[in-house]
């Protein structure tokens, strides 16, 4: 059965255009999501599992399956290559009771703000063979005592890079599992940022109201590039990945607001695009930025310019969350650009940038979808607003763009 119906016109639009709309079968909580010989894999927010829809006519898109996941476990990130799809398994936050005023989850360690010792969940990353896109079949679980993993980056070939929380640590820290065997995957290294590792003596000396945890890792060669929330971002070698070396540490915050979400490496040029995420709502926290940074001296990385910050509207009391989420990631197979580089910006939707200048980056389109037909999440005083979150750009310039209300959108940029 089609998920795709009418929605109502963009609230703003330049240069991208509406191709399609899809509630994922009756499920628009969306987050992660990635195209794979013409399947759309969509991880949700609140709905505790993932949809897959079939986009070979991406003017129709049509939700074939769900897999769920355990009670109070949400799969909200995903990645796929290689006929394999991994998906992330821990608690499903936003739906517990602790986690109803979410500004408890960004402004301190996982370990102390995570309260629920009775709760049960899994946690750890399961993995499924999509050789029948559209029937996902499991293959192993990979069982990791903790709090659960949050993202992972993996396109393929023996490692995947995880951000995951185990027994010891005070938050996510980076993990490498091998896939050589994919029903057998295992941790061979782990990295953190120094304080992490409790179990081991050492001694946190965050302020109050931040939290250094791994969001995740990009990489390019033998480079890792890891975001850390307030932890700023890194850049390590991992040519040896039994002993992974840290080569520069930067954090913006103080004075700017921290919640580092992505670091994409543009290599070829020598740039990392870092972008900040928006973790309070009518930018109580200021209002994040998308950073350029200089990365010629890996070790001695410098900012030279941040992206332009979306002013149609004020954005800041619209409602919700205004800033930053995540970029879109250049995987191999889908679009992929030096110049141009695309982020969500929550409720101002989506954004394409210019960066052939990088000390004066331009706006080249955007598109800010409608409010919600309805909202599935059920958080007190949740905004009926647009908050878009995550992306992926086909080599054809389709971009396919989640909300955690608002189902998925197929636009074609033009720019």
């Amino acid at each position: 059965m089609s998920s795709s119906i009418s929605v109502a016109r963009a609230d703003s639009a330049k240069n991208i255009s509406f191709v399609a709309y899809s509630d994922q079968g009756g499920r628009p909580d969306g987050v992660q999501v990635i195209v794979h010989k013409g399947f759309a894999y969509v991880g949700h927010m609140f709905s505790d599992g993932f949809s897959v829809l079939d986009v070979r006519d991406p003017r129709k898109p049509e939700a074939v399956a769900f897999v769920p996941m355990p009670k109070n476990t949400r799969s909200h990130h995903l990645q796929v290559a290689d006929d394999l799809l991994i998906a992330i398994n821990g608690p499903s936050i936003w739906t517990l009771a602790q986690f109803q005023d979410q500004s408890k989850y960004f402004a301190s360690t996982l370990t102390t703000s995570f309260k629920d010792s009775e709760l049960t969940f899994a946690a750890g990353v399961r993995i499924y063979d999509i050789s029948v896109p559209s029937a996902p079949r499991e293959i192993a679980f990979l069982d990791i005592p903790g709090l659960g993993v949050n993202r992972i980056w993996w396109t393929g070939g023996r490692y995947a890079y995880v951000a995951v929380h185990e027994q010891g640590y005070t938050d996510h820290v980076m993990a490498v599992i091998d896939l050589s065997v994919p029903v057998r995957p295992e941790i061979v290294s782990r990295w953190w940022l120094p304080g992490q590792w409790s179990a081991g003596g050492e001694q946190s000396e965050l302020p109050k109201g931040k939290r250094h945890a791994a969001h995740h890792a990009i990489l390019a060669g033998d480079f890792a590039y890891g975001a850390w929330r307030d932890g700023g971002f890194t850049i390590h070698n991992i040519s040896d990945l039994s002993r992974p070396v840290m080569i520069s540490h930067s954090n913006l915050s103080p004075p700017f607001t921290g919640g580092t979400h992505t670091a994409l490496p543009l290599p070829e040029r020598n740039l990392l695009v870092v972008a900040d995420e928006a973790t309070t709502v009518n930018c109580a926290n200021g209002v994040p930025r998308i950073w350029v940074v200089d990365i010629r001296r890996p070790e001695s990385p410098v900012p030279i310019s941040t992206l332009p910050v979306p002013g149609e509207i004020d954005y800041c009391n619209k409602g919700g969350k205004f800033g930053p989420h995540n970029l879109h990631e250049n995987r191999p197979g889908s679009f992929q650009s030096s110049d141009i580089v695309f982020a969500t910006y929550l409720n101002a939707g989506v954004r394409a940038y210019d960066l052939r200048d990088p000390f004066q980056p331009t706006e080249l389109a955007h598109y800010v979808p409608p409010q919600p037909a309805r909202m599935v999440d059920t958080r007190p005083n949740a905004p009926a607003v647009v908050q878009s979150g995550d992306l992926f750009v086909d080599k054809e310039g389709l971009i396919y763009l989640t909300d955690p209300n608002a189902g998925l959108h197929i636009l074609q940029f033009e720019g």
